[in-house]
């Protein structure tokens, strides 16, 4: 949600709140790092009386700073064991305290937050004192979600535009049987393709991302504080439009499968970027695209519906052929063509891989090796 403060002294004071907070983090951090005090408990007690008269935070908010900086360690902490943090970079980040930018998100509970739905306003606390009936804006779906709203939203100033992150809770629908699955095969040149042959082809994508690359390369070589900050505003342009993009392709294949009484099925692309080999030219088409976000877009969207979803091994699924099931390296003669050396079939290569992906969880949901979605929460 956009807020719209009625003030520049609303605005200033909500820029203070994120700037004191932060502070404060750093200084919370500091001392956990120097005292090896990472669980809340022993740290909110070291800390607390200190952090509320040193940077003039009330109770609550000195509570929200203390919590933000345990997450902050329980992250890295689980980035090390799953091995999203290795050599180098993990001997960097342990060897100092973990940082927060100055106007970095500053999470609040309703003690600190209340939200008012039908008039579309919010009271805050600032270090300024309390400031009521701020307008937010946001889109008609996302303010009929509000109602489903629960837990801590955190406050977060971009290029001067502050906004609320809500987090929603929805429950989740009963997955029925599914009729058959609909298999999705994820590529670079075409980023997805249906085992029904619907080709979702990536040359819009690719243009676009060629276009921004050059002038990053441009912007870069200059160096100047000008083209820094245009760096950094094309970026997230790029950011967005990938996002909006996998949006869309993600509702349309959950829509379809839903329509038909079908599963998604997907592969398990986890550590593709660590297994996968590409050519100098290729790496950045490979290793710039939010592969992970695509299929997490569709997972969400899919549970929401009531739609099932199943990962399955994805070795051998571009060699495979999806009639006959003889595995060769040479079927695959092109990047776009497969053609089948024992029974002969000729296919677009995606579509072939969407067809085996579909074979196998058709396999899998059979012998029942896949955990069946239940009612829960999400």
């Amino acid at each position: 949600m956009k807020l719209q403060p009625r003030s520049a002294h609303d605005a200033d004071a909500l820029a203070a709140t994120l700037r004191a907070c932060n502070r404060g983090a750093n200084w919370v951090s500091a001392v956990a790092f120097g005292k090896g005090l990472k669980r809340r408990n022993e740290l909110q007690e070291e800390v607390y009386y200190d952090l509320k008269a040193a940077f003039d935070l009330s109770a609550q908010p000195a509570v929200r700073v203390v919590k933000k900086v345990v997450d902050a360690y329980a992250t890295m902490a689980g980035n090390i064991k799953n091995g999203h943090l290795a050599g180098k970079a993990r001997r960097r980040a342990e060897s100092k305290p973990v940082v927060f930018r100055k106007d970095a998100a500053q999470p609040f509970d309703d003690r600190c937050l209340t939200w008012n739905l039908d008039e579309q306003t919010v009271s805050i606390w600032t270090v300024a004192g309390r400031i009521k009936a701020i307008p937010f804006v946001c889109a008609p779906e996302a303010l009929k979600m509000l109602q489903y709203r629960k837990g801590e939203s955190d406050l977060m100033m971009r290029d001067g535009t502050f906004y609320l992150v809500a987090t929603i809770e929805l429950l989740e629908p009963a997955a029925l049987e599914p009729d058959g699955f609909l298999g999705v095969d994820l590529g670079i040149v075409n980023i997805a393709t249906t085992s029904d042959g619907k080709i979702m082809s990536g040359r819009r994508v690719n243009r676009y991302r060629r276009r921004m690359n050059r002038l990053r390369q441009k912007l870069q070589a200059k160096g100047t504080k000008s083209a820094k900050r245009r760096l950094k505003s094309i970026g997230r342009r790029e950011a967005r439009f990938a996002t909006d993009t996998n949006h869309c392709i993600s509702q349309h294949i959950v829509k379809t499968a839903e329509r038909t009484s079908r599963g998604v099925a997907l592969e398990d692309l986890k550590g593709i970027r660590q297994r996968v080999t590409a050519k100098k030219e290729q790496r950045y088409r490979l290793h710039s695209w939010a592969f992970a976000q695509l299929g997490a877009f569709v997972e969400y969207k899919a549970r929401r519906a009531g739609v099932p979803v199943v990962l399955v091994d994805p070795r051998n699924t571009s060699r495979q052929c999806s009639e006959c099931w003889h595995t060769h390296r040479t079927n695959r003669v092109s990047q776009a063509w497969f053609a089948c050396r024992s029974c002969g079939v000729v296919m677009h290569a995606d579509h072939n891989g969407s067809r085996n992906i579909r074979n196998r969880a058709d396999a899998v949901w059979q012998r029942g090796a896949v955990n069946r979605p239940n009612t829960a929460k999400v």
